[in-house]
């Protein structure tokens, strides 16, 4: 099985103005207003320090399997883990405000929180078992109504027979039943991809959550997949409209307690920036397009 697993070139990316990730799929239906702020404005946000422990253990789990089998230990993930740090606090400066003032305390605790992830992955499977196809993959494909698909899969793994499994590892905790459709949504999005890419479905997802050592699998079919991409179609016609008319509304839920633009927010009293007096899609396309370097503190973790 081979995939083309290169970044798109500069003039493939800039021709492709109709594009969406499960960042900014994902993004849209939490909160339009939060994809504005995102996509429209371009806001900062705060550098996290979960999400810096996430990127770092997926980091990690990556480099781990350039290791042979059999020196695949806990031991030597856990080595791997201030390597990761040190590369990605150079990468992004920023970061360093999370341990202002050389706070050992906070440093040591971050620290032992990740080896803490790592354990438990350790405790789900044992990679001396595993030889992953392909790790951090990048896939795209164009649907037939032109709308370019794009993501990184954090695992794939393929069987003799042929039949492959996605695999998505999250540092937080599973979320309740509730909430388990819209998590399954990302990996159904990268099902889709590679089932065009591949011309087979994909016989596995799985996402492995590392905070509590809880797994979700799922085994989609055709008919799965159909109502994503319909779905996904839908969204961004949705996308389209919202840009068009200018009109991002709040949607308030439990994660607005993390968010860094509730000042700005007006279920919490705040008021959005003026908005452009004219916003075309092609002026947003790039952020809309836009995939998180897995090795990124911005990625999904």
């Amino acid at each position: 099985m081979t995939l083309d697993t290169e970044m798109p070139s500069a003039e493939a990316t800039a021709t492709a103005r109709r594009a969406l990730s499960p960042s900014r799929a994902g993004d849209f239906m939490t909160c339009p207003l939060l994809f504005r702020f995102r996509v429209i404005d371009k806001l900062p946000e705060r550098p996290s320090a979960a999400a810096a422990r996430g990127t770092v253990v997926h980091a990690v789990l990556e480099r781990l399997y350039d290791l042979p089998p059999g020196e695949r230990t806990l031991a030597r993930a856990v080595e791997l883990v201030d390597p990761e740090w040190q590369r990605l606090a150079e990468a992004e400066p920023g970061l360093e405000a999370l341990f202002e003032g050389d706070d050992a305390v906070a440093r040591d605790s971050w620290l032992t929180a990740a080896h803490d992830l790592l354990a438990t992955y350790f405790r789900l499977e044992d990679p001396n078992r595993l030889e992953p196809a392909e790790r951090e993959l990048y896939v795209e494909t164009s649907l037939d109504s032109g709308l370019v698909l794009r993501g990184y899969v954090d695992r794939l793994d393929v069987a003799p027979d042929g039949d492959v499994r996605i695999v998505d590892y999250k540092t937080g905790t599973a979320p309740s039943e509730l909430f388990e459709a819209k998590a399954m949504f990302q990996m159904r999005f990268y099902a889709l991809v590679l089932w065009h890419q591949l011309g087979r479905i994909p016989r596995l997802l799985q996402l492995m959550y590392l905070g509590n050592g809880e797994v979700l699998r799922y085994q989609p079919d055709e008919h799965d997949l159909r109502a994503t991409e319909r779905k996904i179609l839908a969204l961004w016609q949705a996308i389209e409209r919202a840009i068009e008319r200018g009109e991002f509304r709040p949607r308030a839920s439990r994660l607005c307690d993390w968010c860094d633009h509730r000042a700005l927010c007006p279920e919490f009293g705040g008021t959005p920036p003026p908005l452009p007096e004219t916003i075309a899609l092609t002026d947003v396309a790039d952020a809309l397009a836009e995939v998180p370097n897995p090795h990124s503190s911005a990625a999904d973790i």
